[in-house]
């Protein structure tokens, strides 16, 4: 299985158990929820749900690089998602191929009114964050579109092991381009009524 598809993998295990409700999984998303915006290497103490259990083949330590490519797409991916499912009583981790309806991007456009007033706002928002120079930049502005979705009137789902595995290819430069391209057209994409009326 290829790097990308473990993270995929270990993200939505992850995130499973999360969901289950209970002390360990509420103190871990509060925890996890601290974590939002900090190096992997000042949040020990979520150690146990990032790290806990990675496939060897993603965490292969080289002392020129300290975290992973991996680790800090895995890390980058479960603190938002922490953020985001805070106070929420669904699970706000969507996964919809069809179009990758549940993509960072398409969550983001979702947050436009169908007035369209703030459209600007989250466009720069939106562009803050795919120009973003590394992750950790990615993640300050992440952030305050997932607090958004958050508490946006209708329920707003993110494909976050998707996410994990698109923060993995972001920190490579040919896959960087691939993804930034597909959460433009993520983003723009205009929905068809036919699928409105789907939903």
């Amino acid at each position: 299985m290829e790097e990308s598809e473990q993270i995929y993998a270990f993200v939505s295990e992850k995130i499973s158990l999360l969901q289950i409700d209970g002390p360990w999984s509420k103190r871990m998303l509060a925890r996890l929820r601290r974590g939002v915006g900090k190096d992997p290497v000042d949040t020990p103490d979520i150690w146990e749900i990032t790290f806990g259990g990675i496939p060897e083949s993603l965490s292969k330590y080289k002392s020129d690089i300290g975290t992973t490519k991996a680790e800090l797409a895995i890390h980058v991916a479960l603190t938002l998602y922490s953020l985001h499912q805070q106070g929420n009583d669904f699970s706000v981790n969507g996964k919809n191929e069809k179009n990758n309806k549940n993509s960072f991007a398409s969550a983001s456009r979702k947050l436009i009114f169908p007035d369209g007033k703030n459209e600007n706002a989250i466009k720069r928002r939106f562009d803050s964050l795919i120009t973003a120079l590394d992750l950790t930049e990615f993640s300050y502005h992440a952030r305050g579109l997932v607090q958004m979705m958050r508490t946006a009137d209708k329920p707003i789902q993110v494909n976050y092991p998707q996410l994990a595995k698109d923060l993995y290819f972001f920190q490579i430069p040919e896959g960087r381009r691939r993804v930034l391209l597909n959460w433009g057209r993520d983003f723009y994409r205009i929905e068809s009524n036919i699928d409105n009326k789907k939903e």
